[in-house]
This record gives C-alpha cells, sequence and structure tokens, in this order.
C-alpha cells in the first residue's frame, strides 16, 4: 500500500508542475491541417523571399549608376523584410500546433488521472487508519486479508497505468522544450525584422535625397494626380483616366525631336514621317504578389452585393512589407476614400498594377520601381490587401502571370 500511496502522490505532484508549466494560452488554432498548411506556405514564401532578396543583392553589386543600384538594395530589403515576415509567421503556426498538441495532451491527462486520483484518496484514508485498532476490530482480519489480495491484483494495473502516464509527462516536457526553442526563434526573427525595416528607412532616406532634383517634378505629377482623382467618378474611372494621360505621355516621349533650319531652304525634301513608337505589348517581366499571405479571393470571385473580383486578395499579417509587383512607374500613390492607400503602377505596353489596402507607403508619384521595390505596409489587425492587373484598361488574372 505504501508503494501505491507514493506512486500515486508522485504522479499528483507532476501533475501539479506540469499544469503550471503549459498554462499559457494556446494561440487561435482552427485544424490541425490549416496549421500545416500555414506551416507550409509561409516556409515557400520564406524561401521565395530569400531567393529573390539574393538575386537582387548579386544584381546591385553589378550596377554602376548610383541611383540604380540603390533601388536595387532597396528591393533587396523588402524581400529580406518579406523572408523575416514568413518565418515569424512559420514560427507562429510551429507554436500554434505544439499548443494544440498540449491541449490534446492535457485533455487524456485529465481523463487517465481521475480513476487514480479516487484510488489515491482511498488508500489515503486506509493509510489514516493505525494498524492495531484495525486487528481489534471485528472482521479486522479477514478484511485485511481481502485487501491484501486486492492490492496485490491492483498494484500491477496501478504500475501499467502510470508507466503510460510517465510516458505522457515525458511527451508534456518534450513539447514544452519545443516550445520554448520556437519561441527562441520567434523573437529572434522579431529582432532581425525590425533591424531590417530600420536599414530600409536610412536607404530610403538616401535615395530621397539622391533624387531631390526631380522633386519639382514629382511634385507636379502630383498634383496632377490629385486632380485627376477628384475628377474621377469611382477608382476605375481613375484609373482610366491615369491610362489615357499615361498614353498621352508614351506618345509625346516618342515624337521626333526639333530638326534645324537647312542652309538653303529651296533645297529641302520632305522626307518619309517617322513612325511613333508604341509601347510594347508585352507582359511585365518578374511579376510577383505584393506581400506573403493567404489567398482569400481570387480573380472573379463572387462577393455578397458586388460585382465579380477584379483582382485577387490576401490576407496577411499585421504592418506587413508590401513591394511592388512588377517594374514600373508610380502614377498615383495615396489614400482613396474605401481603399485605404493606393499605389497605381504604369507598367508600359498598356499593362498597369493597382495595389489597394495599405496603411503606409514609401513610393512617391513618379518614383521609377524595380519588381519588388518597397511600396508601403500594410495596417493592423487582419489587414487583406487588393493586387489589380489591367492590360489597355481590361482586368487580367495576376495568377497568370505568376502562372507563366
Amino acid at each position: 500500500m505504501r508503494r501505491v500511496l507514493i506512486l500515486s502522490t508522485t504522479f499528483g505532484a507532476v501533475l501539479l508542475a506540469l499544469g503550471a508549466a503549459v498554462a499559457q494560452g494556446p494561440l487561435p488554432l482552427e485544424s490541425v491541417e490549416e496549421g500545416e498548411q500555414a506551416l507550409s506556405r509561409a516556409q515557400q514564401q520564406g524561401e521565395q523571399a530569400r531567393r529573390r532578396a539574393e538575386a537582387l543583392e548579386s544584381e546591385a553589386l553589378t550596377i554602376r549608376e548610383a541611383a540604380e543600384r540603390t533601388a536595387q538594395e532597396g528591393a533587396a530589403l523588402a524581400a529580406r523584410i518579406q523572408q523575416a515576415e514568413a518565418e515569424i509567421a512559420a514560427q507562429e503556426a510551429r507554436i500554434g500546433l505544439i499548443e494544440g498538441q498540449r491541449a490534446q495532451l492535457r485533455a487524456r491527462l485529465a481523463e487517465r488521472q481521475r480513476p487514480l486520483v479516487r484510488l489515491t484518496a482511498a488508500l489515503q484514508r486506509l493509510s489514516r487508519r493505525p494498524p492495531v485498532l484495525s486487528l481489534l476490530r471485528p472482521g479486522s482480519l479477514h478484511d485485511a486479508v481481502y485487501l491484501r489480495a486486492i492490492l496485490e491484483t491492483l498494484l500491477p494495473e496501478v504500475e501499467r497505468r502510470t508507466a503510460g502516464l510517465r510516458g505522457e509527462l515525458d511527451r508534456a516536457r518534450v513539447l514544452q522544450e519545443q516550445a520554448r526553442q520556437v519561441a527562441a526563434g520567434l523573437r529572434a526573427s522579431q529582432g532581425q525584422l525590425g533591424e531590417r525595416r530600420r536599414q530600409l528607412a536610412v536607404l530610403e532616406t538616401r535615395q530621397r535625397l539622391e533624387s531631390r532634383e526631380v522633386g519639382g517634378v514629382a511634385d507636379r505629377e502630383a498634383a496632377r494626380a490629385l486632380a485627376l482623382k477628384e475628377q474621377a467618378r469611382d477608382l476605375t474611372g481613375l484609373l482610366d483616366e491615369l491610362a489615357r494621360a499615361g498614353t498621352l505621355r508614351a506618345e509625346l516621349a516618342a515624337l521626333p525631336g526639333p530638326v534645324l533650319r537647312p542652309a538653303q531652304p529651296q533645297a529641302a525634301q520632305v522626307g518619309p514621317v517617322a513612325a511613333t513608337g508604341t509601347a510594347t505589348a508585352e507582359a511585365p517581366a518578374r511579376y510577383l504578389l505584393p506581400v506573403a499571405g493567404r489567398l482569400v479571393a481570387g480573380f472573379g470571385a463572387r462577393i455578397a452585393g458586388q460585382a465579380g473580383s477584379r483582382g485577387v486578395s490576401i490576407l496577411t499579417r499585421a504592418e506587413a512589407q508590401a513591394v511592388a509587383p512588377g517594374a514600373g512607374r508610380v502614377v498615383f500613390a495615396g489614400p482613396y476614400q474605401g481603399y485605404g492607400a493606393i499605389v497605381i503602377i504604369e507598367h508600359g505596353g498598356g499593362w498597369t498594377s493597382l495595389v489597394t489596402g495599405l496603411a503606409d507607403l514609401d513610393a512617391r508619384v513618379g518614383d521609377q520601381l524595380v519588381a519588388g521595390a518597397p511600396l508601403g505596409r500594410t495596417g493592423p489587425g487582419r489587414p487583406v490587401l487588393t493586387l489589380e492587373l489591367r492590360k489597355d484598361g481590361v482586368p487580367v488574372n495576376p495568377l497568370d502571370l505568376l502562372r507563366g
């Protein structure tokens, strides 16, 4: 009986210690499958961001022109930020999976603990009765023999069950250690993210200083973009107006320069008119999604009370770094009612990208961006960023370019 009491008491103490150790609230996790999908998605996006950052860093080393090199470095830093964000998302998914396992383990331990607790209580009551008094009671000898027989039968079963419980407790300690290691990795990734954001802010300040000479032109373009915003009926109207302005700008840029008056005007001949240069209709190269996250609405998706989606919507993490989906020129950057801060990028050849759902902007009207250049960040909570792609004003599925 003493052996059973010691075993039971030890088990109870370990259970109390375990309860204190796993008292932290688990992260919300709807299912194990969703947690595994989130982990796999974050790992894949982190690897893509890492490869993009390495490619941009290598290209920056070969560029001699300062402004272009700075642009490449900014895009590389933005990719590194997205890599750190993906690593944080992966760590959080791991923590969610571990907490789910720990919750299941707590439930199993509670279920298996109940009969042992009742047995421990009964044995403790028996242990308080002095043996001399037990022998003086009528039938005590019979009861003692009967109790001994019960204990001899019960003890192997108690040992078997407690051995299984000890295995469960060992598993709980392993999960606790895994959670501790993942939490340490999460803190390291968060520190790395903060440092890279600081580096990007310094680089953007330098980039602004290097491009001071074009500040006046950018200010005039920003003023024209705001005027078009006021005139447009809606966001689609603004996109159409900006597209017409971009076409006119391209046609003007393609016109031949001034021709000097010939020395003998009477001998001048009319030559063939040079063909006006037209922008290529090729899709922008290196097209990518602006943020890492989960696709929540695809192209053409039906939304209650609205027409089909003209782009794709991505559920991302709070204050996620957004980047330019492709190389091009910023023709609008600012707030738009109902859409948060938006950025419209003209890629040339009639291709235009619209990014909505931002909170802070890094891009300005007139900026010439490389693919992956920082655009800004999303807001707090569970922000949704939307990407729309148009060819000559007609919506196109952005995922087609990604697959291509």
